[in-house]
């Protein structure tokens, strides 16, 4: 299936280093010069604010999804192309799921790792085929892979979990790996016990 749209998760926070925020101007430009249409969390603050109006200053459509929680605190995209309000968080992150047809996580905080990891762990699942990316920004995921590679070592995630997702270093990096992607066949094999398990 062809992309038509990136669901982008990321930080509200202001107070982070300017190649964070610069990082997330750039693939705000860069989703809008590929032609796809930016889906993102519709609160224009922080690096979803400097994402959100790269991909506008380049001519590009924006999709914002917030729930009901920050328009009423006046946290909502007024400029977005489309402005969707939803009931709840969980509302909100299924249609991000839903109108995206790839996923990039730009650094952030625990909101943005419960968002990636549901992505991630949707797919081990066979829900959807979708590419994901993590922008590396800085490094800023290395801790985070770090902690993956330990839960493989000590066997509590299987090693195929890398398949899932893409670590790009750059925005032009995962620009490529989303035109080149293409989905693997689904396979029942994060289901199947181990032999220890099974042995049980």
């Amino acid at each position: 299936m062809p992309i038509r749209s990136i669901t982008v998760y990321c930080s509200s926070s202001s107070a982070v280093a300017q190649h964070y925020v610069d990082a997330a101007d750039g693939t705000g430009r860069a989703i809008a010069a590929a032609g796809w249409t930016l889906v993102y969390g519709g609160n224009p603050i922080g690096l979803m604010k400097s994402l959100a109006d790269g991909a506008r200053a380049a001519g590009g459509a924006v999709v914002g999804i917030t729930p009901q929680l920050f328009v009423d605190k006046n946290y909502h995209d007024r400029l977005a192309t489309e402005l969707i309000i939803t009931l709840n968080m969980r509302d909100r992150k299924a249609l991000m799921e839903a109108r995206g047809d790839a996923f990039l996580t730009l650094p952030g905080g625990l909101g943005t790792f419960e968002e990636i990891f549901e992505i991630i762990v949707g797919k081990q699942l066979g829900y959807h085929t979708k590419a994901i990316v993590l922008l590396n920004t800085a490094g800023y995921f290395d801790p985070l892979l770090q902690m993956i590679e330990h839960g493989i070592e000590q066997s509590f995630i299987k090693p195929a979990v890398r398949q899932l997702y893409f670590v790009a270093a750059t925005v032009p990096e995962a620009i490529e790996y989303f035109r080149s992607y293409s989905p693997p066949p689904l396979a029942d094999k994060w289901t199947t016990a181990s032999p220890a398990v099974a042995a049980e």
